[in-house]
């Protein structure tokens, strides 16, 4: 990543929690001046202390960008003390959750370049997906910027609009709890069937992560990943055939959960 534009004015970091120090911690590793960062943080842990970045001390004049990493509920205190650089000449990239970008700009300005973000936990080991959309006000460049610094927790896709960022909470901003919830069901489906607790929970979640590895490298889509393990008339195959119901498997049981929380999402953001 380029960080000429941050390095000469500097990037505000509101809020060094896990997400905070995950991108942080990107920043830096892909060559980002400490120096260039300043952070904004009640309690900041021992590890951000130890990095070499400005924290708690006064701002600078214009940022390139602000980075609002904050809870939602923390907003209200938090992001009128930032209201000095709506308008234009700073970027504010947003990764709290449910915040709209009309939030933001009833504060900032109309005028202010923002980009909402939705993130997930997988970031903290680099593996996230998050999906990013602006406001009319966000340029190409401020996309990109936001695109790279997004890139230091894992891959960035971009939406059409702001309308597609509950259904994406949905997807992938929860959907790190449905896989633990797998991971949860399938150790108490083994412990059932008379493995120990602990074995059954070992067993589960290297399955789990072995074969999101897989599903992460492998060339193939994942119905033909799904294929290859299936003999025809074998244990798997019966196992599918439970799963894979129409009416009482995964499909609508999934369908039903995403649903959920997307309309969760629609009255969170009203």
């Amino acid at each position: 990543m380029d960080f000429t534009s941050i390095s000469g004015r500097g990037l505000v970091l509101l809020g060094c929690g896990k997400m905070g120090s995950a991108l942080l911690q990107g920043w830096l590793a892909g060559g980002l001046n400490p120096a260039a960062v300043h952070v904004i943080d009640p309690n900041p842990s021992d590890w951000v202390q130890a990095q070499g970045v400005h924290i708690n001390q006064p701002l600078p004049d214009s940022p390139a960008v602000v980075l609002i990493a904050v809870k939602p509920q923390m907003m209200g205190a938090a992001l009128p003390r930032l209201q000095s650089y709506g308008g234009g000449g700073t970027l504010f990239v947003s990764v709290a959750a449910g915040t709209l970008i009309s939030a933001y700009e009833a504060v900032l300005g109309a005028a202010t370049p923002i980009v909402r973000t939705m993130p997930n936990t997988p970031a903290a080991v680099g593996r996230g997906i998050t999906a990013i959309c602006g406001n009319a006000h966000a340029t190409p460049a401020d996309l990109d910027m936001a695109q790279a610094l997004m890139s230091a927790v894992g891959q960035v896709v971009r939406l059409e609009g702001e309308h597609q960022m509950d259904a994406v909470t949905a997807v992938s901003g929860s959907g790190p709890a449905y896989v633990f919830h797998l991971i949860e069901a399938l150790a108490a489906a083994g412990a059932a069937q008379g493995l120990g607790a602990d074995l059954a929970m070992q067993l589960a979640r290297a399955t789990v992560t072995g074969a999101g590895e897989l599903a992460h490298q492998a060339p193939e889509s994942a119905a033909q990943l799904r294929i290859n393990v299936t003999s025809p008339g074998g244990t798997t195959a019966a196992a599918l055939e439970v799963l894979m119901n129409p009416e009482t498997g995964f499909p609508p049981l999934l369908r039903r959960a995403v649903q959920a929380a997307a309309d969760r999402g629609r009255e969170l953001g009203k």
